[in-house]
Formats: C-alpha cells, sequence, structure tokens
C-alpha cells in the first residue's frame, strides 16, 4: 500500500479537477445534467482511481487502476475537445 497523498499525479489530478468544475461551471445551464456532469465524473474518477490503487496491496492492482485512470483522463479530453466544438 502506499500513500496516495504523497504521489505526484494524484496531486496533480486532484487541481486537475479543480480546474475542471471551475471551467465547466461556466458552460450553458442546460448541459448541466450533460457533458458538464459527464466531465466532472469522469476527471474526479482520475483522482479517485490512482487512490483507490495505491491503497491496493499489489504493484499489479495499482497499474490497473493507473490503466483505469488514464482511460478516465482520455475521456475527459475528448469530452471537453466536444464541449469546445460546440462553444
Amino acid at each position: 500500500m502506499r500513500p496516495h497523498e504523497k504521489l505526484d499525479v494524484w496531486k496533480k489530478s486532484v487541481k486537475f479537477t479543480v480546474e475542471v468544475y471551475k471551467v465547466t461551471d461556466r458552460f450553458p445551464k442546460d448541459e448541466r445534467f450533460g457533458l458538464t456532469s459527464q466531465i466532472r465524473r469522469a476527471s474526479v474518477s482520475i483522482a479517485a482511481n490512482i487512490a483507490e490503487g495505491a491503497g491496493r496491496k499489489s504493484d499489479r492492482e495499482f497499474l490497473n487502476f493507473l490503466s483505469i485512470s488514464q482511460g478516465s483522463a482520455s475521456e475527459v479530453e475528448t469530452e471537453l475537445l466536444i464541449a469546445s466544438k460546440l462553444d
């Protein structure tokens, strides 16, 4: 088990999520349950999966959760691109 609070990637993912919340707060209110919700949930998932993986006993489990976090990061990237194209 690793203390996730000491991992730089976890710290950066928390900061990223805070920024995502600030950006999506400016989205149209009619997107509150659409892209806004999806982007926020996916960004939270990045840090949450890093923390959960760090709490696991084996390196293999940790790497699996890092992989899931990477997938969530790709999801956020895609959703922000879509939001950008929609203005």
